[in-house]
């Protein structure tokens, strides 16, 4: 995260400046532990093909983001970034900034369905999914990484979420607050749910990434990671997606996250631009 633009500055990371606020979550939750692993990178890679699965939601995105405007998803990928570190991290203030900027940007779009429907992109069901497919990968990656991470731990953290999609514009009471709660949540919505033309574009341009200059290294490194994103998927979702439901891509999957982790753990958190928790906790 240190290597994009901080548009709300850094005093979100800077631990004097967060005596008096340490904004939605704080140095002592669970948000701030998992949100800390490097390794939630992949996550966030997974959350995005399984998003993708909703057919209002990525036709709605893919008519009104960058998706099909080459030089533009860079940009996007960064504010995208810069929300989740001001949500997890930022003040009060740069919270509630940042999300009725994201609430009016949101209200002021608006999609057509194959059906010629209209989609506002600040439906509930779609704020929902959206929300849901994020913080299901954080809750999948976390518990498969090697993270000491407890079910009850997994289930504050799919709580204090509530918080984020209120951010967004959600009301709390509708978002699953605990991991058997998001379990349900897909139960239900799987009947409704496939991989339309938008999905598969998007899924195929995902591994010839649009990045530009100086960060065009990156372009070697973002289809493998891709591929593991992919593979964390549930097997029904990547059945969507024509892919096999292989036991063996998941055990894999598995395998490749704990190694991943464990590579990246010993990264000073300086350098991604995530708070330490203990020395803002001294600092409180």
């Amino acid at each position: 995260m240190a290597m994009l633009r901080h548009s709300e500055g850094t005093t979100a990371l800077n631990p004097q400046r967060m005596r008096s606020d340490t904004g939605l979550f704080g140095p002592t939750s669970v948000t701030w532990r998992v949100m800390g692993e490097p390794i939630m990178w992949v996550a966030g890679l997974r959350a995005m093909y399984l998003q993708a699965l909703h057919p209002r939601t990525m036709r709605a995105t893919w008519q009104n983001t960058a998706f099909a405007r080459p030089g533009q998803a860079w940009g996007r990928f960064e504010r995208t970034v810069e929300f989740v570190r001001i949500r997890t991290y930022g003040t009060l203030a740069q919270v509630d900034r940042v999300g009725r900027r994201v609430r009016k940007v949101h209200a002021s779009l608006t999609g057509v369905d194959a059906d010629g429907s209209v989609i506002r992109l600040n439906e509930p069901e779609l704020l929902l999914w959206v929300h849901c497919g994020e913080i299901d990968s954080y809750v999948n990656v976390a518990s498969r990484c090697g993270l000491r991470i407890s079910p009850a731990e997994l289930d504050e953290f799919v709580a204090e979420q509530r918080r984020s999609a209120a951010v967004v514009g959600l009301d709390p009471a509708i978002v699953p607050g605990s991991v058997a709660e998001l379990r349900a949540y897909y139960e239900r919505m799987r009947h409704d749910i496939y991989a339309c033309d938008e999905a598969r574009r998007a899924f195929a341009r995902s591994f010839v990434p649009d990045i530009p200059w100086p960060f065009t290294g990156l372009k070697l490194v973002v289809p493998p990671l891709n591929a593991l994103g992919f593979s964390c998927l549930p097997r029904w979702a990547r059945r969507m997606y024509g892919a096999p439901g292989s036991p063996v891509t998941d055990l894999s999957a598995t395998v490749t996250l704990r190694a991943m982790h464990q590579a990246t753990t010993r990264i000073p958190r300086q350098l991604l631009g995530i708070p330490d928790p203990e020395s803002v906790a001294r600092a409180a």
